[in-house]
């Protein structure tokens, strides 16, 4: 559902890389949680489709589609983000979060994979990702600093030094939700997020997972005292969330983990990751 357009993207596609890679499954005992539109947990967009849940007013989960082939340059100009009409508003974290703070609106499908193929599917496309659903809060720095380097570039990075087949990326990613999450103008803000990027290399289907550490203290002054990036296993992320990937995720994660968590290293660069 785009916000000035009708084009229909058909969200998410399982088959966007040749084979069936259909997106997480939320734990049984979130089913109640998951908002539901028209009798289904996924919520489809032009290119993505995530699942909101109705405590936290964040996506669980987003899952979309990069056709490397075919991105567009389309301005964000004059694009306002705004809650999804299709879905009750109290379910959905506004403006009332984000303003007078440091908090940045953030996207969790980026908007800069999104924009592909013919200009009004882009268009829509563009258009879609600025939907609140689409959105979690990041601190000002995590956006904006230098800092963020590895994380913001994930995907370019797979392009740069991966001979991906057909261009063609699938990504998964979200927060992490935890109970002991700060509570900010009564909403809980997640201090973790995590990516998985699919890909097929010369006939080999692959995965990279990710998962990015924030530490907001103190709290109260929504001051940044560290985030950092670490490779992990799609098994790690599946505990952390609690959603079940697909299969083949899961037997084709390229990181070989270390003996101890506490031994790994943040990812400093893009050089750092294990294709």
């Amino acid at each position: 559902m785009a916000q000035n357009q009708d084009f229909d993207g058909g969200g998410y596609s399982p088959g966007f890389l040749g084979e069936p890679l259909e997106p997480p499954v939320t734990d049984a005992s979130l089913e109640d949680d998951t908002v539901q539109l028209e009798g289904s947990g996924i919520i489809p967009y032009t290119h993505f489709s995530l699942a909101l849940s109705k405590s936290r007013r964040f996506a669980r989960w987003v899952a979309w589609n990069i056709d490397g082939g075919s991105l567009k340059r389309v301005s964000r100009k004059g694009i306002s983000f705004i809650k999804d009409p299709r879905i009750p508003a109290s379910f959905q974290n506004g403006d009332e979060l984000y303003s007078g703070n440091r908090l940045d609106r953030g996207h969790l499908a980026r908007r800069a994979d999104l924009v592909w193929g013919d200009l009004a599917e882009a268009k829509s496309a563009n258009d879609d990702s600025f939907f609140f659903t689409n959105i979690a809060p990041h601190m000002d720095d995590f956006n904006q600093s230098s800092k963020d380097g590895v994380w913001g570039r994930l995907e370019e990075a797979v392009f740069a030094d991966v001979d991906v087949q057909d261009l063609k990326v699938s990504v998964f990613g979200g927060p992490v939700f935890q109970d002991n999450d700060r509570e900010y103008r009564g909403v809980r803000l997640p201090r973790e997020y995590w990516k998985i990027l699919a890909y097929v290399e010369q006939g080999v289907f692959r995965s990279n997972a990710f998962l990015l550490t924030q530490n907001l203290n103190p709290f109260e002054s929504l001051d940044l005292d560290e985030f950092r990036a670490f490779q992990v296993s799609a098994a790690e992320l599946e505990e952390r969330t609690r959603l079940r990937f697909a299969d083949a995720l899961r037997g084709a994660d390229a990181f070989l983990p270390l003996p101890a968590a506490g031994d790994r290293e943040p990812l400093n660069g893009p050089a750092d990751i294990q294709w």
